[in-house]
C-alpha cells in the first residue's frame, strides 16, 4: 500500500477487510450464482422452444415471443428516452447560481453528492422505469396483434355508426396507447419537478419567485401534454361510451349507452373535450408568457366543469328526468342492448314456441308408444356411474377412469346410430405397486383402451351393458390404436423410447411391454436437452440416468386441454374435453371460442360463474379455461384434436363468418385448418359445446324477449334450477341425449335445459339445441314456453314428490339399510305430446358392493308417478299399458303397434308369456304352461297376418 503519511511504512492490515482468498471465492460463487441464475432462465426458454416444435407450432412460440420482445424495446425505450430527456433538459436547465438560502444550503449537500455519479444516476433510473414500461407493453402483445390484423365485423354499432371491429380491436390499443402516455408525462413531470428543486430552478422556502423561468416553461409544456392526453381520452370516452360497464335492474352488467349517458354523459364528454384543449393550449402559452396564471385557472375551471358537467349534471338528469317515467327513457335503448346481445351471443335466431305443458291425447296407448319415438331416455349417467366403470373394467390399480364419463353416439351392429356413454383407462399412477423415479417416469407411461357403454340399458344386475369392454378393449368400436399417452389425468412427464421397456399392459399370460413409436415428445440425445429439462423439472437425474439413452422421448403438457390452450394461447377452452375413436385412433377433441369484451350495447357475463354448475363444483377439471373471464361476444370457432397416442394438435375453423378468429388466423397464419379437411368420421363425433350452451341459457333467462318494455318489467326473467338429484344448490348441467322437438321428425342428439320462473320451483321452459352438427339445423336454439296462466312442475318439484310419495319413500328407506346410499341420476325431461315426462335413474351404492348399480327408475307425466325396476316397466305403469319394441335412436321408423290390431295381438302375447313364465314358478304347472305357449302362437300369428294384411298394397278395387 502507498504511504499516505501519518504512520510507518510497510504492509497494514484493515481491520474488517476479507482477505484475497476469501474475495476471490466470493467473486467465484457471484459467477456461479448469476451463471446459475442465466442458465435456469435459458432453460426455461429453450424448453419451451423445443416443445412448441416438437408440436409443429414452433411459428406461435416465435410470433408471440418476437412480439413480447418489440412492445418491450419500443415502449421501454420510449419510456426511457421521454424520462432521461426531461431529467437532462431539466439539469440543463438550472440556475447558474443559487441563492444561498438555508433551503439551498441543504441542497448543496445533495447536489456535491450525487455529482460524480450523475451519468450513472441518470442511465440507472432511465434504465428502470424503462423496464417497468417495457414489461408492462409486453403484456399487451394480445392487443396489440388484434389491433394490428384486425378485420372488420360488417356491423356497425347504432349510436356512433362505427363498426365493431373498432370497439373491439382499436379502441383496446388506443386505451393503451393514452395510459402510457398518462404515465410518461406524469413519470417525466414527477422527474423533471424533482430536477429543478435540486437545482434551484424550483423553490420552496427561499426568498423570491418560487420557480425560475425556464423551470415554469418546461413544466408547462409537460402540463400542457398531459392535459392533452386528458382531452384525447374524453375524446375516447365518447366511444368507451357504447361499451362501458354498469349495473342496470333488467340487464344486470349493461354495456352500452342509456337514456343519461346519451344526453347527459355524451354532450358532457364534447364540453370536456373542447375544455381541455383550450386549457393544454394555455398551458403551452407560458413558454412566451412565462405565467402560471392563466392555466391555473383554465386546468381550475376543467376540474370543475368536470365535477358539474361531467357528474353533477347526469345525476340530475337521471333523478329528474329518468327515474319518473323510467320505461318510457330507457325503451329505446334497451331495444338496442337486446339487439347487440342476443347477436353477440348467438341466440338471435332462438325460436321461442308456446307449449301447454298438458298431454293433447287421452289415449294411454298412443302415448306410450310415443316414448320410444320421442327420445332415447338414458339410464346410464354419466356422471355417476364411473365407479361401476373402475370396479368392473379397471383390471389393473394402475388404471382409472375420470370422475365424470361423456356422452356420445356410435352405431350398433345394424348399423343406427345409439347414444353411448364411455371412458378411457387411463393411467393412474397412484395405483402402481411401488412409486419411484423410474416407475413413475418410464415404466407406467400411458393408459389403454376405450370402456363403453349402451346408455339407454342396464343388464338384470343394475350393470352397464358394455359394448366395448376388457383389456385389451374388444367390442362394437373394431380395431384402434389403444394406448393413452395423452389424457385427462395424465399430468406428469414420461420418458419414453428409450432402452427402458414400458409396461403395455397385463393379461392372463403377464405384463406386455412396449417401447413408444411415436414422434411426440422431445428428444433427449442433446445433453443440452437433459440438462434444460434437469433444470425446468427440477431433477438432475434426467442429466445422468442410465435409463435415459439413443431415442429417448420426453412427453409433457399431456392433457387435451392444456395442449390445445398452449398452441392457441388466445382461445379460451371449454371445460369438457371427450374422447371418441375416430379412424382407428382415438382422439380427444376439445371445443374453443374466441370472445371479446369490446362489443357495444351487448351485455357482459362472467365465463367462471355462468359455466358453473353442480358438476364443476365437484370436479375442477371440468371449468372453463378462460383467457378474458368477463366477456360480451363468444363465438365456437374453433374445434380441436388431440391424438391419444401421437399427442399431434389439430385446431379446425368452424365458425368461418367470425371476424375474431378470422384476426388471430392473420396473426398466426398456417395455425388453423380449414373446415374442409375435417373428415366425416370426426364429424360424426363433434358435438354442440356444453360451456356455450351454459353461457346462452344463462343469458336467455332475460333475453328471450325481444320487447323493451317486456324486458324492462321484469315479469319475463327466468332462472336456470339447481340440480335436484343433490343438495349443492348448484346449477342443474345440461343433459346430451337423443331427441326430438315438436315440430322435428326424427330423433337428433340434443344438449336441454329446463327453466323455472325467478324465485319459483314450477317449470318455465325446456330448452334444447340441435348437436350433431351433421343435422341441418345444428346450433339451432328451441324454447318451449309454458303458459303463466298454469302451473306446470318444475324439476325440484318432480324430485319432491318423487321422495314423498309414501310407497316410493318406503322402498329408498329399504334400499338405504344395511349400509347402503341411494344415489339419484340425471332427472332428463323429454316434451311428450303436449306435456312434459321426467325420467330418473336411481343407483344403490352399499353393502359389499362399493359402486353403484341401477336398481329403480322413476318416471312421472301427467301427475302420476312410477318406481319400477326398468324404464319399461316404469313407463308402462305411468300410462297404463304396455310399450312395443321402441326404434333405435335417431329413427323416424313407427312401431308395429300403430295399428290396433297388432297392437291388441301383441299385448295378448305379452300377457300368454308372462302367464308361461308364472306357471314355471308354480311347480311347475305344464298343462298351464303348454296353454300358454299355443295362446302365444296364436297371439303372434294373429300380429303377424294383421301386419301383412296392413303392409300389402291396396289396388284400386280396393
Amino acid at each position: 500500500m502507498p504511504d499516505r503519511g501519518g504512520g510507518p511504512t510497510g504492509p497494514r492490515i484493515r481491520a474488517g477487510r476479507p482477505s484475497r482468498r476469501v474475495r476471490t471465492l466470493l467473486v467465484t460463487l457471484g459467477v456461479l450464482a448469476a451463471l446459475g441464475m442465466a442458465f435456469t432462465m435459458f432453460a426455461g426458454f429453450w424448453t419451451d422452444w423445443l416443445w412448441y416444435r416438437s408440436v409443429h407450432y414452433s411459428s406461435v412460440f416465435t410470433t408471440t415471443l418476437w412480439t413480447k420482445i418489440g412492445l418491450f424495446f419500443v415502449f421501454g425505450l420510449l419510456m426511457a428516452l421521454a424520462v432521461g430527456f426531461n431529467i437532462w433538459l431539466a439539469h440543463r436547465m438550472r440556475p447558474p447560481l443559487s441563492a444561498m438560502s438555508m433551503e439551498q444550503q441543504s441542497l448543496d449537500r445533495y447536489r456535491m453528492g450525487i455529482a460524480p455519479y450523475k451519468t450513472w444516476l441518470l442511465l440507472a433510473v432511465t434504465a428502470l422505469v424503462g423496464l417497468i414500461a417495457g414489461a408492462s407493453a409486453a403484456g399487451q402483445w394480445r392487443v396489440w396483434l388484434m389491433w394490428v390484423n384486425g378485420v372488420p365485423f360488417h356491423q356497425k354499432d347504432p349510436q356512433f355508426h362505427r363498426d365493431v371491429s373498432f370497439y373491439a380491436f382499436d379502441l383496446p390499443w388506443y386505451r393503451f396507447l393514452l395510459a402510457f402516455g398518462f404515465a410518461t408525462a406524469i413519470l417525466s413531470l414527477i422527474a423533471a419537478a424533482l430536477t429543478h428543486y435540486l437545482y434551484g430552478g424550483l423553490r420552496v422556502t427561499s426568498p423570491g419567485s418560487r420557480a425560475s423561468a425556464a423551470a415554469t416553461g418546461h413544466l408547462s409544456v409537460l402540463l400542457g401534454v398531459f392535459v392533452s392526453l386528458k382531452a384525447v381520452a374524453y375524446w375516447l370516452d365518447r366511444y368507451g361510451l357504447a361499451v362501458k360497464s354498469s349495473d342496470f335492474r333488467a340487464t344486470g352488467n349493461w354495456t352500452g349507452l342509456r337514456y343519461v349517458d346519451a344526453n347527459a354523459y355524451l354532450p358532457a364528454k364534447n364540453i370536456l373535450f373542447f375544455i381541455a384543449v383550450i386549457c393544454a393550449l394555455l398551458f403551452f402559452a407560458t413558454l412566451w408568457r412565462r405565467t402560471w396564471q392563466l392555466p391555473v385557472i383554465g386546468f381550475g375551471l376543467m376540474v370543475l366543469s368536470a365535477v358539474l358537467i361531467g357528474g353533477l349534471y347526469p345525476a340530475i338528469v337521471q333523478k329528474f328526468q329518468v327515474q319518473p317515467n323510467e320505461q318510457a327513457k330507457e325503451a329505446p335503448y334497451v331495444q338496442k342492448n337486446l339487439k347487440a346481445t342476443r347477436e353477440a351471443y348467438g341466440i338471435d335466431h332462438t325460436q321461442v314456441s308456446e307449449y301447454s305443458g298438458k298431454a293433447a291425447t287421452d289415449d294411454k296407448t298412443k302415448l306410450r308408444d310415443q316414448v320410444g319415438q320421442t327420445a332415447s331416455i338414458r339410464i346410464m349417467d354419466p356422471n355417476v356411474v364411473s365407479p361401476t366403470f373402475q370396479q368392473l373394467q379397471q383390471i389393473r390399480n394402475y388404471y382409472g377412469f375420470p370422475t365424470n364419463l361423456d356422452v356420445d353416439r356410435y352405431p350398433t351392429k345394424d348399423g343406427k346410430e345409439q347414444d353411448t356413454v364411455l371412458g378411457l383407462r387411463e393411467l393412474n399412477l397412484g395405483g402402481i405397486p411401488k412409486n419411484n423415479w423410474i416407475n413413475d417416469h418410464f415404466r407406467y407411461t400411458h393408459g389403454y383402451g376405450v370402456v363403453a357403454a349402451k346408455g339407454t340399458e342396464s343388464d338384470d344386475k343394475g350393470r352397464p351393458v358394455f359394448t366395448e369392454k376388457n383389456l385389451p378393449s374388444k367390442g362394437d368400436l373394431g380395431e384402434y390404436q389403444q394406448q393413452v399417452y395423452y389424457g385427462e389425468k395424465t399430468t406428469t412427464y414420461s420418458i419414453v423410447g428409450g432402452p427402458q421397456k414400458e409396461i403395455d399392459y397385463s393379461d392372463d399370460e403377464g405384463e406386455k411391454t412396449t417401447s413408444y413409436q411415436g414422434r411426440s415428445g422431445v428428444n433427449l440425445d442433446s445433453p443440452i436437452n437433459r440438462a434444460a429439462y434437469a433444470v425446468a423439472f427440477n431433477e438432475p437425474q434426467i442429466l445422468y440416468s442410465g435409463a435415459i439413452g439413443d431415442g429417448s422421448r420426453i412427453l409433457y403438457n399431456r392433457t387435451p386441454k392444456d395442449r390445445v390452450e398452449a398452441v392457441a394461447p388466445w382461445l379460451t377452452i371449454d371445460g369438457d374435453a371427450y374422447p371418441a375413436v375416430v379412424d382407428h385412433r382415438i382422439q380427444w377433441i376439445v371445443d374453443a371460442y374466441t370472445t371479446s369484451n369490446g362489443y357495444p350495447y351487448a351485455s357482459r357475463t362472467t365465463l367462471g360463474d355462468t359455466t358453473a354448475d353442480s358438476l364443476t363444483a365437484t370436479n375442477n377439471s371440468r371449468a372453463v379455461v378462460a383467457q378474458q373471464n368477463q366477456v360480451n361476444y363468444i363465438r365456437n370457432s374453433v374445434k380441436a384434436t388431440v391424438d391419444a397416442y401421437t399427442g399431434d394438435v389439430k385446431l379446425y375453423q368452424w365458425d368461418s363468418a367470425d371476424p375474431v378468429l378470422k384476426t388471430w388466423m392473420k396473426a398466426f397464419p398456417d395455425t388453423v385448418k380449414p373446415r374442409s379437411d375435417i373428415s366425416p368420421a370426426l364429424m360424426a363425433h363433434l358435438r354442440y359445446p356444453q360451456d356455450l350452451f351454459k353461457v346462452q341459457r344463462e343469458l336467455l333467462t332475460r333475453y328471450h324477449v325481444t320487447n323493451a318494455q317486456t324486458f324492462l318489467s321484469g315479469s319475463e326473467v327466468w332462472q336456470v334450477p339447481d340440480d335436484p338429484s343433490n343438495d349443492s344448490r348448484d346449477s342443474v348441467p345440461p343433459y346430451y341425449l337423443s331427441m326430438k322437438m315438436p315440430d322435428q321428425k326424427q330423433q337428433v342428439f340434443s344438449l336441454t335445459t329446463t327453466f323455472t320462473p325467478n324465485g319459483r320451483d314450477n317449470l318455465s321452459a325446456f330448452m334444447a339445441v340441435d348437436s350433431d352438427p351433421r343435422a341441418s339445423d345444428y346450433g339451432k336454439i328451441r324454447i318451449l314456453k309454458l303458459p303463466t296462466s298454469t302451473t306446470v312442475d318444475g324439476p325440484k318439484q318432480v324430485q319432491s314428490q318423487f321422495n314423498s310419495e309414501p310407497s316410493i319413500a318406503e322402498t329408498i328407506s329399504l334400499l338405504s339399510r344395511g349400509h347402503s346410499q341411494v344415489e339419484y341420476g340425471n332427472l332428463l325431461t323429454v316434451p311428450l305430446d303436449g306435456g312434459l315426462l321426467y325420467a330418473e335413474p336411481v343407483y344403490v351404492r352399499g353393502g359389499t358392493l362399493k359402486y353403484p348399480l341401477l336398481r329403480k327408475v322413476l318416471v312421472t307425466y301427467e301427475g302420476r308417478t312410477a318406481f319400477e325396476d326398468t324404464l319399461d316397466q316404469a313407463l308402462d305403469k305411468v300410462f297404463g299399458v304396455k310399450g312395443s319394441q321402441p326404434p333405435e335412436s335417431g329413427t323416424t321408423e313407427p312401431p308395429a303397434s300403430t295399428n290396433p290390431t297388432v297392437r291388441q295381438a301383441l299385448q295378448d302375447a305379452q300377457k300368454a308369456y308372462d302367464a308361461g313364465q308364472e306357471a314355471l314358478k308354480s311347480g311347475p304347472d305344464w298343462d298351464a304352461y303348454a296353454k300358454a305357449q299355443k295362446d302365444l302362437q296364436d297371439a303372434l300369428r294373429k300380429a303377424e297376418d294383421a301386419q301383412s294384411a296392413a303392409d300389402k298394397p291396396r289396388t284400386s278395387g280396393d
